[in-house]
């Protein structure tokens, strides 16, 4: 078992960092892209086989230090009832918003060993196969209700605020139901096999200070607290850490996972040694492999010898990237020596 990824997390790495990244297996893949063209995306999820199957795909192919299971953080929606489908060139369509306090009562939350037993199967498919830790993951509350809100993806998220200002208390009562099923979902995760669990709060940045630490953070500390006891490493990602680190800290998870806006020398100065993952900015990837490999590097030098750091983006993996580019990016890294950081 390569477990280069668990000692980082552990603060115990050695050498070059492990590397990890986000949305490894997607469009970008073109055998991503045949798979994708016989199924739905929600029947590929549904499918615990299938659901492997892509997960495997850039083990295969980039030689990663991880796989994250293939699902998606919208899959908690889709359990409560609400209607989910992904919908060409637009993303996800929640079919039945939930837009006020008569919409949250109406929510019955299910069991995740039955409304999401799916995922449960094609981790335990995957702990058969794999040699590298398998993490799993959710969306954090706040993203995943702002979807359930929005009815889909947005640009500006006025549903969400508005609601928020108007009525806080049962906006409250909305993402303790959220919170309720995805701590039940993680625990399912954990019992099925997972060895590392990703927190994923996407949208956090489209909230002001304030309301983050009252209507995202709080709620993220909740799940943190309700799978500590499990022993399973937490990573928690957050689009906006460059302005929430140091909140951030309070959840004492044992990963902060950057995004591309922050400096991450100066994070690992102001926050000590807790394990920091990212933060190369994905769309580097467009560029010649000269200018990625001197742009990893940057990254790579800024952390050398670090022994809690884990190479990752600042976000997910871009559609339409080259494959061999986003594979150069993963050899730059597994080649790095950190002694040559110096010279």
């Amino acid at each position: 078992m390569n477990d280069r990824l668990l000692k980082a997390l552990k603060g115990q790495n050695e050498g070059r960092p492990p590397v990890w990244l986000m949305r490894q297996a997607g469009r970008y893949m073109p055998e991503y892209r045949a798979i994708r063209a016989k199924y739905d995306f929600l029947e590929m999820c549904h499918q615990a086989e299938i659901a492997a199957e892509v997960t495997l795909l850039p083990i295969r192919f980039l030689d990663p230090d991880a796989a994250i299971l293939f699902s998606d953080i919208l899959t908690v929606v889709e359990a409560l009832g609400l209607g989910l489908h992904f919908k060409e060139k637009v993303g996800p369509v929640i079919e039945r918003p939930v837009r006020n306090a008569a919409d949250v009562a109406r929510l019955v939350v299910p069991k995740a060993n039955e409304s999401l037993s799916y995922v449960s199967d094609a981790i335990k498919i995957l702990r058969k196969e794999l040699k590298v830790p398998l993490i799993g993951f959710c969306g954090a509350p706040y993203t995943v209700a702002s979807y359930m809100v929005e009815g889909g993806s947005s640009r500006n998220f006025l549903k969400t605020k508005r609601w928020i200002f108007q009525d806080p208390e049962s906006f409250h009562l909305l993402m303790e139901t959220v919170t309720k099923l995805t701590i039940d979902y993680l625990k399912m995760q954990i019992e099925a096999g997972a060895q590392v669990l990703q927190i994923f709060d996407s949208w956090a940045d489209s909230l002001a200070h304030e309301q983050f630490l009252e209507f995202s953070l709080k709620y993220i500390k909740k799940i943190v607290d309700s799978v500590k006891g499990y022993g399973i490493p937490l990573i928690v990602f957050c689009r906006g850490t460059s302005m929430f680190a140091q909140d951030l800290m309070s959840l004492e998870a044992d990963c902060i996972s950057i995004d591309w806006h922050a400096n991450l020398a100066q994070l690992r100065k102001e926050l000590g040694s807790v394990c920091l993952q990212g933060n190369m900015d994905p769309t580097i990837l467009y560029a010649s492999e000269s200018v990625i490999e001197r742009e990893a590097t940057k990254v790579l030098d800024s952390m050398a010898d670090d022994p809690a750091f884990i190479f990752n983006l600042g976000h997910g993996i871009v559609p339409d990237l080259e494959p061999e580019k986003v594979k150069h990016l993963v050899q730059v890294v597994k080649a790095y020596s950190p002694h040559t950081a110096a010279l």
